[in-house]
């Protein structure tokens, strides 16, 4: 393992602090996803998705490679885009997420790409089941620490 620090923005997810954590709400799941920059926001708030998926994110291969191109009316609209695109790849697709790296991230475009594997059950405990990615309570903002959105996942 490298003593550089991945970019911000991209990264697999076990190696480093998780730039999210849970909090409480009812009846749901929260995730306060941080970043130095947008893309780092992003990348965590998706990092923060997959812990709530599987009990160890750290377990999940980069295996595989797979584009993500999206698009919204804003940016709260965008990290919804991204997280229930990679919430589909896992429901739909059966593809676990174990890192991502944004390329490119606009106001309301995002392209990306996402590395991961095959959900395996005898490798992949599941730790709970995501229904859906929520407006609800969904901001995102900055301050001189960097950039924060609170999500609440229904669970």
């Amino acid at each position: 393992m490298s003593d550089t620090p991945p970019a911000p923005g991209e990264g697999d997810w076990g190696e480093e602090l998780p730039g999210y954590e849970f909090f409480g709400t009812t009846a749901d799941k929260g995730i306060l996803a941080r970043g130095r920059d947008l893309p780092e926001l992003f990348v965590n708030a998706a990092r923060g998705l997959v812990a709530l998926m599987v009990e160890d994110p750290g377990a999940v291969r980069p295996a595989e490679r797979r584009p993500v191109r999206l698009s919204a009316g804003s940016r709260e609209g965008l990290l919804v885009a991204w997280l229930s695109e990679l919430l589909y790849l896992y429901e739909g697709e059966g593809f676990l997420a174990s890192g991502a790296t944004i390329g490119r991230l606009e106001e309301t475009e995002l392209a990306a790409e996402v590395s991961g594997e095959a959900f395996d059950p005898a490798r992949h405990r599941a730790a709970g089941h995501v229904k859906a990615v929520t407006y609800h309570g969904l901001e995102i903002t900055r301050d001189d620490r960097g950039w924060r959105a609170p999500i609440i996942v229904d669970v």
